[in-house]
């Protein structure tokens, strides 16, 4: 996720109220004895999650694994002492002291790594989507509730606490009934990778293979389409989506720029859109109710109150941020202590990325199984779902129902 502040813009007088999750919930994650992880997949996302671990006390990251040989050669450079391989396979074999495997190969690689890996006793996150096809993503679902290991389905919405804490707000009378919901992911972007050959091409370009790629609402759309769904509840009931190549000419046939339309049972709509040709608005989400609105950027969050909504008592503790002739509340950690303080724009902004506390969630659960992973293998199922029918109706042109998963 990219680490961006937006400022926002509202209609009509409103005014605002400041979240406040405990700052246990947005402070440094540490595990109370060490943990041994392997990591799958050295790509971007695998890096990523490097530099994230390294910053967990007590993740030990004790192996990783690629299929190309530069990528775990880079990998082993960023982390000193660990192990290197390239099959998962005889990583699960040789690495018996593994307590946990961390799966971030190409979407469609998905399901063989995270089956061995369950199979092999190793808990398991798995990056989102879980998978490209249904059928892949029911089994994965389904290899993980038949486990008795920890699994835990990379949709990072569920694991930041702004998320989590604004979720608490969309969900009582401070907005009171989501009647229209708005996503954007837009990056000034290729997807293209350079590549000697042929074959390095078809790995190394996978999101731009239509056999494999979800394309925009599958890959990163499949993210915010869970943030949506967690906060409304309930799966909407049908997708419609259309998309083009209208930037880069250079033979790819998944579009770089895209629209759908994800309509509930209650005709309330979420519209999401997404471009690889303009990076104006970065990507966030905003969410309309009667008594207000909220507006995530996943770092920062904002709500805004209807003028004529009820008092409920936050609003002295509000630090507001202006944008021509409107105001937006930002949504803030500890807001009331550090108000009186006087340090109130201290708590703005996550102090860490969401990946962090993604990834902290799960090794906590880990280590102790007895607190819940806050996105479960049937949460993951569910939301890659959407993402890979949004891609469907997008491609197709046609209407796609969403049946109950």
């Amino acid at each position: 996720m990219q680490r961006r502040t937006f400022v926002v813009q509202t209609a009509g007088s409103l005014a605002g109220i400041a979240l406040l999750p405990d700052r246990s919930a947005t402070g440094p994650r540490w595990l109370p004895e060490p943990k041994a992880v392997a990591l799958v997949g050295v790509g971007r996302q695998g890096r990523a999650i490097v530099a994230e671990l390294l910053k967990i006390d007590g993740a030990k990251l004790v192996a990783l694994c690629d299929i190309h040989p530069a990528r775990v050669k880079a990998g082993l450079e960023r982390a000193a002492g660990i192990e290197g391989f390239q099959d998962h396979r005889s990583l699960l074999d040789k690495r018996r002291d593994l307590d946990a495997v961390i799966v971030a190969t190409p979407t469609h690689l998905h399901p063989g790594i995270v089956t061995d890996a369950l199979q092999a006793g190793r808990h398991v996150y798995c990056e989102a989507p879980l998978a490209h096809t249904l059928e892949d993503a029911k089994a994965i679902a389904a290899a993980a509730q038949r486990s008795n290991r920890i699994f835990m389905a990379g949709f990072q919405g569920r694991s930041n606490p702004v998320y989590q804490l604004a979720r608490t707000f969309a969900r009582t009378d401070a907005v009171r009934s989501l009647v229209s919901m708005y996503a954007q992911y837009h990056r000034e972007a290729s997807w293209r990778f350079p590549a000697a050959n042929a074959v390095e091409d078809k790995t190394a370009n996978w999101r731009l293979d239509p056999e494999v790629s979800l394309g925009l609402a599958g890959e990163v759309g499949a993210q915010q389409f869970d943030v949506v769904q967690w906060f409304k509840g309930g799966r909407p009931a049908r997708i419609t989506g259309r998309g083009a190549v209208l930037f880069h000419q250079d033979g790819r046939k998944v579009p770089d720029t895209v629209q759908a339309d994800l309509v509930w049972p209650d005709h309330a709509t979420l519209h999401f859109e997404a471009t690889l040709a303009n990076s104006f608005g970065g990507q966030h989400e905003v969410l309309h109710g009667v008594n207000g609105a909220i507006k995530l950027a996943w770092t920062h969050g904002w709500m805004f109150k209807e003028a004529d909504a009820p008092t409920l008592g936050w609003e002295v503790y509000a630090l507001r941020q202006q944008f021509h002739s409107d105001e937006g509340i930002i949504l803030i950690a500890e807001a009331t202590k550090l108000a009186a303080q006087g340090q109130l724009k201290a708590g703005v902004g996550l102090p860490y990325s969401p990946l962090y506390y993604a990834l902290g969630d799960f090794l906590k659960s880990v280590t102790f199984p007895n607190v819940p992973v806050p996105c479960t293998a049937a949460d993951g199922l569910r939301a890659t779902a959407l993402g890979i029918l949004a891609n469907r109706a997008i491609v197709t042109g046609e209407t796609v129902e969403v049946p109950e998963f």
